[in-house]
């Protein structure tokens, strides 16, 4: 019995001395004292710009829920006062508020699907390399950048055309961004390789063919941030439909809520309790109508967040 148990153990040692080591941790470099103090001024700048955006934003939504008097008066801070919806009901209650709801999406989304096929229809040319004449069209592409035509000729233009007081004043004149196919011509040269479209070729596929059943699979990333940038503009258009726009069944949602905030201002010769009932109500509205404004967007924003770093970073670092 005891030989037994002897061999045993032996069996077991001479197992233990056949299993391989572990793998030694490769050793931390040690941080210098420099790397140390850079690395708080790091988090101390960062931590400074999310409370420069997080304090703003919650004293919005905190006055948005607080008592008309409360927030006139000044009382609110990052928590609401006497919580009370009623700057929801007075804002949803308003027909042209829901209008210019309606419309901001329709804009947002007729104008972005449009601005996003165009963009890929004049980068995509753009970035190939046995396109003829690319460069004086890139030239005078980025040219408008630097000069504009101005106000008024674009309004005689746009008058011109009959697009005077129509949907279309808003999504045909800014449906290009410059930035916009400068960042995709970026994208298709660095990340499509032409090896890519010669095999294509030998394939038989069109160019159409390539741009649709390859190009744009693999640019989702660019796809997307593109398209956030073009939505993000048409949904907080405001300029082009106060210059364009007439008819207040066409108006989107930011110039609604400029005209409902000028309305229910004091007016002139107005008794004072009236007048001060009015600038709590604008108070109110004010603050609701930002967050109504701004829920669109960041509903949409988680979805494409993923995309949006490596959309963003597209031509910094070539394979």
């Amino acid at each position: 019995m005891t030989s037994t148990l002897t061999e045993r153990d032996s069996d077991a040692a001479a197992t233990r001395g056949r299993m391989p080591s572990e793998p030694k941790r490769p050793k931390r470099i040690k941080e210098s004292a420099t790397d140390r103090v850079f690395m708080v001024g790091v988090y101390i700048l960062l931590t400074t710009f999310l409370l420069c955006v997080l304090l703003p934003l919650l004293y919005i939504v905190a006055s948005s829920f607080s008592d008309p008097l409360a927030v006139s008066s000044g009382r609110v801070t990052f928590w609401p006062i006497d919580f009370t919806l009623e700057g929801y009901q007075r804002a949803l209650s308003d027909n042209s508020i829901l209008t210019g709801f309606t419309n901001s999406l329709i804009y947002t989304v007729a104008g972005t699907a449009i601005s996003l096929t165009l963009t890929v229809a004049i980068a995509y040319p753009l970035s190939r390399r046995d396109f003829w004449g690319r460069r004086g069209i890139t030239l005078f592409v980025i040219f408008t950048m630097l000069f504009a035509g101005g106000i008024i000729p674009t309004y005689l233009v746009v008058q011109n055309l009959g697009m005077l007081d129509t949907r279309w004043a808003l999504i045909l004149p800014q449906a290009i961004g410059v930035w916009q196919v400068i960042i995709a011509v970026a994208f298709f040269r660095t990340s499509i390789p032409e090896e890519l479209y010669e095999a294509a070729q030998l394939d038989g596929a069109s160019d159409l063919r390539f741009l649709f059943s390859t190009v744009l699979p693999l640019s989702k990333p660019l796809l997307a941030v593109i398209a956030l940038m073009y939505a993000i503009f048409q949904w907080n258009s405001y300029f082009d439909a106060l210059l364009y726009l007439r008819d207040p069944s066409l108006y989107p949602l930011q110039l609604v809520l400029r005209n409902v905030l000028i309305l229910n201002e004091s007016a002139p010769g107005m008794d004072a309790a009236a007048a001060l009932e009015r600038q709590q109500l604008a108070d109110l509205l004010k603050y609701s109508l930002i967050v109504i404004s701004t829920v669109p967007v960041m509903l949409v924003y988680p979805f494409v967040a993923r995309f949006f770093n490596k959309g963003i970073l597209v031509g910094a670092v070539k394979g």
